[in-house]
Parts: C-alpha cells; structure tokens; sequence
C-alpha cells in the first residue's frame, strides 16, 4: 500500500469568494448536458458566465404572430390600466419568451439546468435564472455519506428519503442536501454519481433549495490520476505515483475513460468543511483541517489555492493529510480531537465520512474486494461522546450508502 491510511479513498480556483461561482458554474456547451450518457463526445465543453436568457425565446418555439396589414381598421384605445411590473411567476423563472428584458441576474440568483430535446448525445441544456430566496425558510437539512460509485443504492436512498423523484430529479421542494465526499472509484459508476449530482444542484436551486457537496480524498486522488499521472511524487513511505496510487485504491478505468474538463473543474471548487445549523461538516475524522486555517472560510480558501499551483508535490500532501482517520475513535482522546475542532470552526457536533462505520466499531473489514462482511449498518454511528457523527456505512464493503436528515432524533 502507498500510505498506510490510504485504504479510504484539476482545473483551477474559483474566480472569487462566492458560493454562488464555486458551486453552480455550469457548461453551456450544447455537446455536454449534465447527465448525458456514455459515449457523449469528447471535446472539451466551453465555459461562460451566466448568460441572461430572459427575454430570449427558446430554440424551436413558434415565431411571433404576423403583424397585422396597413389596411387593417385600428382598434379602439383600451381603457387605461395601471402598469404592473413583470415579476416571475411564483415558484420558478417566467416562460422561455415571455419578455422579461428588464431582469437583471444578480450574483445571489442560480442556474436552472433543463433540457430542450430528449433523445441521446444531441441534447442542449439551456441555463434560466430564478431566485435563491425562499418564501418559507430553509427547509431540511440531509447529509449523504460516502457514495463511492454506487449509483444504484444512491438513487435508491434518495427516493426512499422523498429527495428525488422516479425520474430521479429534485422532488424536495427548498430541502438542504450536503454530499460528504468520495463519489467515485471502487464501485462501478463514479462519474454517473457526479453527473447526478451536479444536475441536482441546479435542479434543488430552482425549487428554493440546494445540493451542494465537500471535497474527499478521493477528489483529489482523482484530481492527481488526471493531472499528474505517473509523474514521481514524495512519499513519506518513498517514490510513489498518482496514478498508482489511484489504481491501488479503487480507481475505475471506465471513470478515467469519462473523465472531463467539467467534472475536474466541479471538484476543484468543492470545499472542504462547512458549518451548518450547528453541525460541522467534514469528510474525513481528521484534525488535518487544523493545517489549513482558523475558520472555515480559510480552510477553503487555502485548499483552493494549493490545488490551483498545479503542482503534483502539493496535492499530495493534501491527498495524504485527508487520508488520515480515526482522530476520533480513542475513548480518550477522540472527544478532545473533535472538540479542537469544534472550538476552532464552530459548531457542536462534527458529521463525517471517510472511516466505514464497521471500521470504527472496531471490526477488520476490508474495502478491496473482500466477500467478508462486517456488523451490519443501520443508520450513522453516534459516538466520542456524542460529538461525532460517522456517516460511511461501509456500501465498498457490503454495507450501507447512508442518506440521514439532521439533527439527528433523540
């Protein structure tokens, strides 16, 4: 093994500090829909600002009606009525061609993604805008653990949570859904996983809500299979590679195969931690992100800044630090590890990945193959006394893929 902690397993920073251009910077190259199937063609999609559609008629839809003839009879005057100003219809963007010009995009409005034709690599996506504001508040908050390729027991989990519907798109109105990380590699459909949920993102947008996703160790082992290949690499264990090192852990020639300038882009802006209604999100039970700054919005800059050199030494340290696990698993000095970081980030509980739940119950599982199964996962795993939350319910090892709404029931 490359690392000893290495059995859990780009592009460019963001062009500034906003949630709105990390998160939801989309393609606009007909030739590449979010959730294209395989074999779409393989030129790299062109990127842009958010263009303002409003105003615009959408390709395909009827021409405007004849005017009438010069000889025609001219109507009465209407009585005069109030100018009403054009607003939105409530609960999404006004009809492609309505003629809302005067709509100017603010930087808090995002994309909506839909399709303009159904029927295979041909199909456009066209780019609206509509609110972020939420008339009734932010709705549920749901965390998702380690995917890792299992498309299948995703959507699957989703659904049986109401979160999406059967053609698995967003059915949950102004809900909250955060990805913890680690979306490909050892199960068969990494990048259908990531296609999904760039799509939803867009789609949970357009209903009040949104999807969002942390960067894991794995992103960025992925990361570093693309950019760096087999360049050589400082190991503290000696000369190593990504590529290798990506092979060694799960990686799926088929996800290499898929592999585009988007998705590297997607996860080179993902960040690394993040604060919600009390719980710190994290992907791996690390104190690593200690390394990186004093609060969350240092953590992600600073990360976002390392991977944005371009340098092959640098990533890997980052990809070593994340494979670090277990920080909190020793009964005594696992709750002063997660309270370190909560003192530091905010927060009163720690909800993360990265370590198979069975793994932190102590059995010796295994993620590579291994028919051998551990304890049977229900739901995430509450413990260092009741500071942390584990949400990798081992699905690599014939476990769980969890999807849970926080706070937890007591």
């Amino acid at each position: 093994m490359v690392e000893g902690s290495m059995t859990q397993g780009a592009g460019q920073g963001p062009a500034m500090r906003t949630e709105t251009l990390r998160d939801f910077r989309v393609p606009v190259d007909e030739s590449h829909p979010y959730g294209a199937p395989a074999g779409r063609p393989e030129e790299a999609p062109v990127y842009g600002e958010y263009p303002a559609y409003y105003g615009e008629p959408a390709p395909g839809s009827a021409p405007p009606p004849p005017a009438p003839p010069a000889h025609a009879p001219v109507p009465p005057p209407a009585p005069a009525v109030p100018p009403v100003p054009a607003q939105p219809p409530a609960g999404g963007p006004p009809a492609q061609g309505s003629g809302h010009a005067d709509y100017t995009p603010t930087q808090r409005d995002l994309p909506v993604i839909t399709r303009a034709a159904v029927g295979g690599p041909g199909d456009t996506v066209q780019v609206q805008y509509v609110p972020q504001d939420s008339p009734t508040g932010p709705g549920p908050l749901y965390v998702v653990g380690d995917v890792h390729g299992y498309l299948d027991e995703l959507v699957a989990e989703l659904q049986a949570q109401g979160l999406i519907d059967a053609d698995r798109r967003w059915s949950a109105g102004n809900a909250r859904l955060w990805f913890l990380g680690d979306f490909t590699d050892r199960g068969p459909d990494g990048i259908g996983v990531i296609d999904l949920v760039m799509r939803l993102s867009a789609e949970a947008a357009a209903a009040g809500g949104y999807c969002k996703a942390l960067m894991g160790n794995h992103e960025l082992l992925l990361i570093g299979a693309k950019r760096f290949g087999d360049t050589p690499v400082a190991s503290g264990a000696g000369t190593a590679t990504f590529q290798a090192a990506w092979l060694l852990n799960g990686g799926q020639r088929t996800d290499m195969e898929r592999l585009e300038d988007v998705h590297l882009q997607w996860m080179s802006r993902l960040d690394a931690a993040v604060l919600e209604d009390g719980h710190l999100l994290l992907h791996s039970d690390t104190t690593a992100y200690l390394d990186y700054g004093d609060s969350v919005e240092d953590v992600n800059d600073t990360i976002h800044e390392l991977l944005n050199r371009n340098d092959a030494d640098i990533t890997w340290d980052l990809f070593r630090k994340f494979t670090k696990r277990f920080a909190f698993r020793d009964e005594e000095t696992g709750p002063q590890a997660v309270r370190e970081l909560l003192s530091t980030y905010g927060g009163s509980r720690v909800v993360h990945g990265h370590s198979p739940i069975p793994y932190l119950l102590g059995e010796v599982g295994t993620e590579d193959g291994d028919e051998s199964r551990g304890p049977e996962v229900h739901g995430p795993h509450v413990y260092a006394d009741g500071l942390a939350i584990a949400m990798d319910g081992g699905v690599t090892m014939a476990g769980k893929l969890l999807v849970q709404q926080l706070p937890l029931p007591e």
